[in-house]
């Protein structure tokens, strides 16, 4: 433990601290005359800081929120600064974009699906339906289709004063942890099934009873019988989860939340605050931790499987095509009902159904068969 210092003791050093960085100063004082924004903000303490909120209390997805705020924090060069605060740090993670609009937190780190209740349509920017994308595709539409304009759209509708950046694009969310292996769709009507936004709509049409959790409550409503079968995002969180101690089987492949992404959010007054080089910073921060996300996790999320495979007795399968094909059709009814009620919401997906049809048409021609070459060479 470290020791704790007294009040005069901490004044003593840190006039020993402005002194010697004083002489420092002085005697670097051509090498920081070349950069007199970055280097005269940091020594005279008016590095503008930052504090974000994360949805997340520890695991992939935190190591991922921080992989970003080092990204800006490198770049900023010292005139910014974001501190990322672990989950509940401030308010809880449904009060996150309220707090982010009324200037409570400055910023957060988290996902559409968890504040969707004030508009489904918010779920169209992250857990949407699959019109036969991935989520690398679903972020092109957001940067280069529209999706963008229309999210701003949105916000405005909302009375929203935030900026988002969109980012790392998340594979196929599993279908989940069973008590048994699911043949058939007949299998999970009646289950009480763990997920959020627009997938809690799609799993309801298919008969199930849903129930909303946030991930840390998951594995110990799965123990207690409070659900039956559960899905969060991913193997490595899975296995952080300990959802192999309630469950040995998992299900890999599913269209109710097919894809997502991060979104990072900031107060807009506070961001209309910045110099253009710091707002430019926050944005491809965020364009480049896009990249490191999918390289770091693909890999992270490939071991932890091979763990519960080997290591944890755990039984994985592939979701049946019959199970796929039956969100499919109550996907097409969920939607077809809110497009019905809400002409934004049609507006979005008649977007994302343009650029996933020109898109597609091209990837889906052009790629060739990788499951053809895997077997090639692994069998």
């Amino acid at each position: 433990m470290t020791e704790q210092k007294k009040p005069d003791q901490v004044e003593n050093g840190r006039r020993k601290f402005l002194k010697g960085g004083a002489v420092a100063a002085a005697g670097a004082g051509a090498a920081a005359a070349g950069f007199p924004a970055i280097v005269g903000a940091a020594a005279h303490g008016k590095t503008k800081v930052i504090k974000m909120q994360a949805a997340w209390g520890g695991g992939i997805f935190l190591e991922n929120a921080q992989a970003y705020v080092n990204r800006v924090n490198e770049m900023a060069g010292g005139s910014m600064k974001i501190d990322l605060l672990p989950v509940n740090s401030v308010v809880k993670t449904s009060q996150m974009q309220d707090a982010v609009h009324r200037g409570v937190l400055d910023a957060a780190h988290y996902v559409t699906a968890y504040w969707y209740s004030k508009s489904k349509a918010a779920s169209l920017f992250g857990t949407g339906p699959c019109f036969g994308w991935s989520a690398q595709e679903m972020l092109g539409w957001i940067h280069y289709g529209g999706g963008k304009e229309l999210f701003d759209e949105l916000m405005g509708s909302l009375g929203l004063n935030v900026v988002s950046f969109f980012n790392s694009p998340m594979p196929a969310q599993p279908l989940g942890w069973f008590k048994e292996q699911i043949k058939d769709a007949s299998q999970m009507k009646g289950l009480k099934y763990r997920t959020v936004g627009l997938a809690a709509d799609v799993l309801l049409e298919m008969g199930m009873s849903v129930v909303q959790l946030p991930g840390g409550e998951i594995q110990p409503a799965m123990k207690s019988g409070l659900i039956d079968a559960a899905e969060f995002n991913n193997p490595t969180s899975d296995r952080d989860f300990g959802m192999q101690d309630v469950s040995k089987h998992y299900h890999l492949a599913s269209y109710h939340q097919s894809q997502e992404c991060f979104e990072c959010t900031f107060n807009k007054k506070l961001y209309e605050s910045l110099s253009s080089e710091q707002q430019a910073i926050l944005k491809y921060a965020s364009e480049a931790e896009n990249s490191n996300f999918f390289w770091h996790n693909t890999l992270r999320y490939a071991d932890d499987l091979v763990k519960l495979k080997d290591k944890d007795g755990v039984n994985v399968y592939r979701t049946p095509d019959s199970v796929m094909k039956a969100q499919l059709a109550a996907w097409d009814i969920v939607i077809k009902r809110i497009e019905g009620e809400d002409p934004f919401f049609a507006k979005v997906t008649k977007s994302q159904r343009d650029y996933a049809k020109k898109v597609m048409n091209y990837l889906n021609l052009n790629q060739p068969n990788y499951q053809l070459a895997y077997e090639h060479y692994f069998g």
